[in-house]
């Protein structure tokens, strides 16, 4: 942070120096001559004095936790579907610290054949390549965060879906949209390094925080795979639940998970150590209904990140419905009546927000809705992908998740 000084004292005002070390132009030169050392005495005295000071303030913002530091929320657009109206084509940046105010818009590409903005599928970040990654129906491309260039963006056979980055940022599990595979891709190159064969309908991912296994949900299947990272292979699969798995999310230490399926306003809990589905939750009070997107009632899950609670997507009914998660099955608590119908569900790192996709920003612990994203013109802005970033200058230090995974270790 650029640390600006006040003069001291009077004896350090740039008015009362400069009168101080002027030269008389009657005065003789020996007369000068001799009057030096009082002024180098006094420029010497000024400049200890300022860098004192400097030194002093600096002590002082560290002993207060002050950082140049700054928690930053990266928002992709367009993500609901290709609606430009929900916040337009790039990447809308908000200072977290500063009442989620818009500070920057990021161009980016992700366009179809036609010329058009490709519909955005997932967004992950990498504190190794310091890089954000945006994936469309079509291509990844990879954004430097800090020039704000694109270095390389790649189309991928099958297109695709919404990827996960390995904790390492070193590796991206991209699933092809909808198709028989994902792919397991080099952050850095966007090389592909190696091939997984499903046949499940490939859609969300999400790397667990140990970086030993990624978990793969697919359309067609109503179980959730669990890929080793050593070998690129699928090792096991959680479930059956009762339907196609849709979002989901786990916890810190990966012994549950928690999904939405096809068909159910609520969630599913699953045992990923015992590969086994334990509870159905069904939401109570309120009644299913048509939805505008995603063909799904609760499309939409996430923990807070100390996993005390699951926060639920309801569509139709223009809801979040927060869920106590420290008994189980997990009991219904209350509910947060939202702008629009809501696909999707995140926190801040420190829990002290939520973001569903509709753009407001809710204080957990109040329940409030404290903010709401907004575009350059005031416009509303919506997106299902949406990450957390700290960054120190223009590195960043810290990055957060599109998924609401539980933090709790």
């Amino acid at each position: 942070m650029p640390i600006v000084s006040e003069p001291v004292d009077n004896a350090l005002n740039h008015d009362y120096l400069f009168a101080s070390i002027q030269l008389n132009p009657e005065d003789n030169p020996m007369k000068s001559f001799l009057r030096l050392p009082f002024i180098l005495v006094l420029i010497l005295f000024g400049v200890s004095a300022w860098s004192f000071r400097t030194h002093d303030d600096a002590r002082s913002e560290a002993k207060r936790g002050v950082s140049a530091e700054r928690r930053l929320l990266y928002v992709a657009v367009p993500c609901i579907r290709n609606y430009l109206e929900y916040g337009g084509h790039g990447i809308l940046v908000y200072d977290i610290d500063a009442g989620h105010k818009l500070i920057k818009r990021i161009p980016t590409r992700g366009f179809k054949q036609d010329g058009t903005p490709s519909n955005v599928k997932g967004v992950s970040v990498s504190v190794a390549t310091n890089c954000i990654y945006v994936s469309t129906l079509e291509a990844l491309q990879c954004i430097d965060l800090a020039t704000e260039k694109i270095r390389w963006e790649k189309t991928y056979e099958g297109g695709c879906d919404r990827m996960a980055m390995s904790p390492d940022g070193k590796l991206i599990y991209l699933p092809s949209l909808e198709k028989e595979h994902w792919n397991v891709v080099d952050a850095k190159t966007g090389d592909v390094l190696k091939t997984i064969v499903t046949n499940s309908g490939a859609h969300n991912t999400l790397y667990g925080p140990d970086g030993k296994n990624v978990y793969l949900a697919g359309l067609r299947t109503n179980t959730l795979g669990v890929a080793d990272t050593r070998t690129h292979t699928v090792v096991k699969q959680v479930g059956p639940f009762s339907a196609a798995i849709r979002p989901f999310t786990i916890n810190a230490d990966q012994s549950r998970c928690y999904v939405n399926v096809n068909g159910l306003l609520g969630f599913e809990v699953g045992d990923i150590h015992a590969g086994t589905m334990l509870y159905r939750v069904e939401v109570e009070g309120y009644s299913r209904g048509p939805v505008k997107r995603h063909g799904c009632p609760s499309h939409g899950i996430g923990l807070t990140p100390d996993e005390s609670e699951v926060w639920l997507c309801d569509a139709f009914n223009q809801r979040l419905h927060i869920f106590d998660n420290t008994v189980m099955p997990p009991k219904q608590l209350e509910s947060i009546e939202l702008r629009d119908q809501p696909g999707w569900v995140t926190f801040s790192l420190d829990g002290r927000y939520a973001y569903p996709s509709t753009g407001e920003v809710i204080d957990v612990k109040t329940r409030k809705i404290v903010a709401t994203l907004q575009d350059e013109k005031g416009n509303p802005v919506q997106s299902e992908k949406v990450v957390e970033v700290h960054l120190d200058g223009k590195k960043a230090k810290k990055a957060g998740d599109q998924f609401g995974i539980g933090r709790a270790i």
